[in-house]
């Protein structure tokens, strides 16, 4: 490994809550999205605002910790961007019709999978994070029609996969901090 790439692994792990976080996140939008099925489109385009403001932020906050020497900290920053944006969409405009609400999540889904795949190299549950959203966002774009009980349960489905995905790369990051050159401390929530 070399020392660019140690000093990569060495600041996701410190800030490896961050992962499990935005993994729980996740998980919880996608259990609360599975379990109102019924809901309207107003509602699902609000709950994916919040995950993807709350998401974006915590993409940004990491982006900036990781900024100084780190080549790809504007990566990170970038997807944060993309989330906030598709975000405020989703509130400023909460009439979207189903379709251009499947189009919006599509194209944020492919995106974050692009960004993601290439945030760090040989971490293979980021890069599977990654996979996953470009898979999500192929399938929203090509059926955008499918209707809207079965959006609730795709969007559902990825937001738990993808929200597992994360928890368990945050917990690969804690396992792995200590064995990285110099030892890492334990870095308590909000230090790093």
């Amino acid at each position: 490994m070399d020392a660019r790439a140690v000093t990569d692994v060495a600041s996701l792990a410190r800030n490896w809550w961050v992962f499990l976080l935005r993994g729980m996140v996740a998980i919880l939008f996608g259990v609360l999205t599975a379990l109102m099925p019924a809901i309207t489109l107003v509602l699902l385009v609000l709950l994916f605002g919040a995950y993807a403001l709350v998401e974006g932020g915590f993409n940004v906050i990491t982006a900036f910790r990781r900024r100084r020497g780190e080549r790809l900290w504007w990566l990170l920053l970038l997807e944060g961007l993309v989330s906030i944006a598709a975000g405020v969409v989703a509130f400023i405009l909460p009439g979207l019709t189903a379709l251009m609400l499947v189009l919006v999540i599509g194209a944020w889904a492919i995106i974050t999978g692009v960004l993601l795949r290439k945030l760090i190299r040989g971490e293979w549950w980021l890069a599977l994070s990654g996979v996953l959203s470009l898979i999500f966002g192929a399938l929203v774009l090509v059926w955008p029609g499918a209707g809207a009980l079965a959006l609730v349960l795709w969007i559902a489905a990825y937001s738990i996969a993808f929200g597992v995905l994360l928890v368990a790369f945050a917990f690969r990051l804690r396992s792995v901090r200590e064995r990285l050159p110099g030892g890492m401390p334990h870095a308590a929530p909000g230090r790093a």
